[in-house]
């Protein structure tokens, strides 16, 4: 079993082809949605982190939200979070009344589990029940996981790969280090379009905001992922992804076209974010 291939893409993409076919990550925070409205044009697709402390609701609530405002949305499906296919079925019921068509399938942070140890597992039922999505993400880690040696991860990587159509990346500050990844996951024989996961512009205080608002917990959690993190982030005037871009530019040159676009990690912070999309759609 394979799932639907992407669609092709005509020609080399530019950098404002990328730029425009990237998404937004949010996290689902009181405000949010006011500062999407107020900063985001329509024809950006945002996606919708889970919380393990809070729980699916809150994702969900606020992609309906988003979505009733006009937006795209690809929920993440955060697997350790969905108690057994019942309610996996259900799930998919309120996603196919929304009109969703695409999903974010993640194994989650959530210390305890229901049905499902991690994505894989739920892909299988995902099928097995039939579902209405057109697209179907999966996770990829250019740098060691934190808690997964890398074997665990190349074999589940495999595992999920014939249930998706694209791959979204988590971050990596080294775009060395993503574009042979990336080489070396389609040299494996999985050839799905993928993501680069990005920072957004993001300015040290949004940055603060946001890490005092998910709690202590999370911000460790997220921190485990990304070691570096913290001190490129607060350094004076916040971060621009440019130089990450500008390092991936013979992948995006490239004739393969392995990457489709960037996952951008707003941290809510969308203002700075948007105005910076703007700029890259200009060609500034």
């Amino acid at each position: 079993m394979t799932a639907a291939a992407a669609p092709a893409l005509d020609g080399t993409p530019s950098l404002p082809d990328l730029i425009r076919r990237s998404r937004y990550e949010v996290i689902p925070l009181a405000g949010v949605e006011e500062q999407v409205l107020e900063f985001v044009p329509k024809d950006v697709e945002f996606t919708v982190t889970v919380s393990p402390a809070k729980g699916l609701e809150p994702s969900f609530e606020l992609a309906e939200t988003l979505i009733r405002e006009g937006y795209a949305v690809v929920p993440h499906l955060s697997a350790r979070l969905v108690r057994d296919r019942t309610h996996l079925a259900e799930i998919v019921a309120r996603f196919a009344d929304l009109g969703m068509r695409d999903v974010f399938v993640v194994a989650g942070d959530a210390d305890d589990a229901g049905a499902y140890e991690g994505a894989a597992a739920l892909l299988r039922d995902l099928h097995e029940i039939g579902h209405p999505f057109e697209r179907i993400g999966i996770t990829g880690y250019p740098e060691t996981h934190p808690l997964i040696d890398d074997a665990t991860v190349r074999a589940a990587m495999a595992e999920k790969a014939p249930y998706a159509n694209y791959i979204a990346t988590q971050i990596c500050f080294d775009p060395a280090v993503t574009m042979r990844w990336i080489d070396e996951v389609w040299a494996g024989g999985i050839h799905l379009p993928v993501y680069v996961g990005l920072p957004g512009a993001v300015q040290r205080a949004g940055l603060l905001r946001v890490s005092t608002r998910i709690g202590i917990g999370e911000s460790v959690r997220y921190l485990r992922k990304h070691h570096d993190f913290v001190t490129r982030f607060f350094r004076p005037g916040g971060f621009s992804p440019d130089k990450l871009i500008q390092g991936l530019a013979p992948a995006i040159a490239g004739p393969d076209q392995k990457i489709a676009g960037f996952h951008i990690f707003t941290f809510n912070d969308l203002a700075d974010t948007e105005a910076w999309r703007q700029r890259k759609l200009a060609g500034r």
